[in-house]
């Protein structure tokens, strides 16, 4: 097929890749240069290139401005889709495919402009990271029509294992949303737990192995326990990023009404590590704000 992807960053670059080692002809669009992974693949010279040539265009940056400016800003997605309407119903019949983790209500809204120009619009954020990008073993969480999700559907394949489509426009982006609560309370319930036993004086390393054995287990006390106790931090999903995640969870809850008390309370955690320089870490470096309060830094291993 004739693929585009913008938007070549730490998960966008190896999900391109898989796209292009599956033999399909890549036409892709960055603001940073292009990695040498994707050689194979055409650059182009702006968004509205990568519409105008490719018959499902894929976007992944970084918020929901950046995906509007790519849509819809001068030389965006929507003035290839134009360019492209060649049959005499006016239906291009091309598919968006956004990627990236931004906000539902604002998914709604785009979808309806680029279903207006005759494409189908589907938001299928993903969760796994870095790891699960390199790795092809993403979830990807999927809202728009069945038949156009079931035209992309062997893409996702190239990029993902746990692939669902959730239901309509906007509900892939919801189901991130609470992908994104879940996984910044776990964190902030691992570190509490670190800090307490280091600081009573407890080998944190080993009581992270103890409570691997038991009900306390998961996947972020795998992973993420292990880069507090290590102190690695470099970014496979950035504070800063999960701060713009919880900015929506929190937004559409005051919308609906609905209270979310720990989703607070881990965005604050958030927002001390940012206001510290930390913005930039690994979101595991929510500890550190529990270290300052604590005046306690968990022991490496």
């Amino acid at each position: 097929m004739e693929l585009g992807f913008i938007g070549l960053g730490i998960m966008g670059a190896p999900m391109a890749g898989h796209l292009l080692a599956a033999g399909h002809r890549l036409y892709v669009h960055t603001r940073g240069k292009v990695p040498e992974a994707l050689a194979g693949a055409t650059i182009c010279a702006s968004n509205r290139e990568v519409a105008e040539r490719a018959d499902v265009i894929f976007t992944m940056v970084p918020d929901t401005p950046d995906v509007e400016a790519v849509l819809f800003g001068e030389n965006g997605v929507a003035a290839g889709l134009k360019s492209s309407a060649s049959d005499p119903s006016g239906r291009v019949g091309k598919t968006v495919v956004d990627m990236s983790s931004i906000s539902p209500i604002e998914t709604k809204l785009f979808a309806k402009r680029i279903n207006e120009l005759g494409c189908d619009y589907l938001d299928a954020p993903v969760s796994g990271g870095e790891v699960g990008a390199k790795a092809a073993s993403l979830t990807i969480m999927v809202g728009g029509p069945e038949a156009a999700f079931e035209r992309v559907r062997p893409l996702f394949e190239r990029m993902g294992k746990n692939i669902t489509l959730v239901g309509g426009n906007g509900d892939g982006q919801t189901t991130k949303v609470a992908n994104q609560i879940i996984v910044a309370l776990n964190i902030a319930a691992v570190a509490e737990a670190l800090v307490f036993a280091s600081k009573a004086g407890a080998d944190p390393a080993k009581v992270r192995a103890a409570l691997m054995g038991g009900f306390a287990s998961s996947r972020i006390l795998e992973v993420h326990g292990e880069r507090m106790i290590k102190r690695t931090f470099e970014p496979g999903f950035r504070i800063g990023l999960h701060q713009k995640d919880l900015a929506l969870a929190l937004a559409g809850a005051r919308a609906l009404g609905v209270a979310l008390p720990n989703t607070a309370n881990a965005a604050q955690l958030m927002q001390a590590c940012a206001a510290n320089g930390m913005g930039n870490l690994d979101h595991s470096a929510l500890v550190r704000a529990l270290e300052l309060l604590a005046n306690h830094e968990v022991a490496k291993a």
